[in-house]
């Protein structure tokens, strides 16, 4: 659920989970403004007969009130990407909120061979952001820059939400101004973007080419692919992690949650995830 949704890889990666299951599921996408969000956590708790959502841009700190709880990790970040229908109540069912997109941006980041990072910098300041900024505090970075778009609380540039996620996690956000994201990104070792499709594109005429090589930038957007950043950044020698890899990951821990451990995650289940997205085998 989210808006816009067309574009979104998720029906095929969890209907290829369930399929090889044998759970008959079906998982669809439900083009949902924040507008309709009410209406529709209504449907799904008259209906009885959900297992739960996924939940993207721009719902992810906007269903936090709707819901009956928040798994700990995503109410410290303030933005949920998963809603587990909880049938364990006696007499009832509760609508229980999680956040996997951490493990997605963690482990896509992994895979990409990093260990631990070093300087960082993150694109944007929504629900995506406080993802990324307790994701590299879970990889060891000591700090990270934060670039956004107009102003926020009082006036300050910038989303306070994602600065004081950072201080709840120990890492040390610091915002900066969107107009000098161009010039500084090709000094972090790490940079994520958490910005919607194309949004981003316009820096990439502007990111200085001659220091990109060994810098790792992982775009969640991944429709178009590769991003107008993300082709001029391996142009120039530098590394990109697809926003598919973390949608696969994140995926894989919502599969875990909407059948409710009752299945075991092997890999010839992570491998027809993989084939359903066309990304490598792990």
């Amino acid at each position: 659920m989210g808006h816009p949704i067309g574009h979104s890889r998720s029906p095929a990666l969890h209907s290829a989970a369930y399929a090889l299951l044998g759970l008959p599921y079906l998982y669809s996408a439900i083009d949902t403004a924040v507008s309709d969000l009410e209406p529709l956590l209504a449907r799904v708790r008259a209906e009885r007969n959900w297992y739960g959502l996924s939940v993207t841009m721009p719902l992810k700190s906007a269903i936090l009130p709707l819901l009956d709880a928040v798994d700990p990790a995503a109410a410290s970040l303030g933005a949920v990407n998963t809603v587990v229908v909880d049938r364990s109540v006696p007499g009832g069912q509760r609508l229980v909120g999680h956040n996997t997109d951490v493990t997605g941006i963690v482990n896509a980041l992994r895979f990409a061979g990093i260990g631990r990072a070093p300087t960082s910098a993150i694109l944007g300041g929504g629900g995506t952001a406080v993802s990324a900024v307790a994701a590299l505090k879970e990889l060891g970075a000591p700090a990270a820059d934060i670039f956004v778009r107009g102003t926020g609380t009082a006036g300050r540039p910038g989303n306070v939400q994602a600065v004081d996620v950072g201080a709840a996690v120990g890492l040390d956000c610091r915002v900066r101004r969107w107009e000098d994201a161009a010039a500084a990104l090709s000094s972090y070792h790490v940079v994520i973007s958490t910005l919607p499709p194309r949004a981003a594109d316009p820096l990439a005429a502007l990111v200085p080419p001659s220091s990109l090589a060994g810098k790792l930038l992982l775009d969640v957007a991944y429709d178009p692919w590769p991003s107008v950043l993300a082709a001029h950044w391996q142009r120039n020698g530098g590394t990109i992690v697809p926003g598919i890899e973390m949608l696969l990951y994140q995926g894989v821990e919502q599969v875990r949650l909407f059948t409710d451990d009752r299945v075991h995650i092997t890999a010839e289940v992570i491998n027809v995830m993989c084939d359903a997205l066309g990304v490598s085998r792990r």
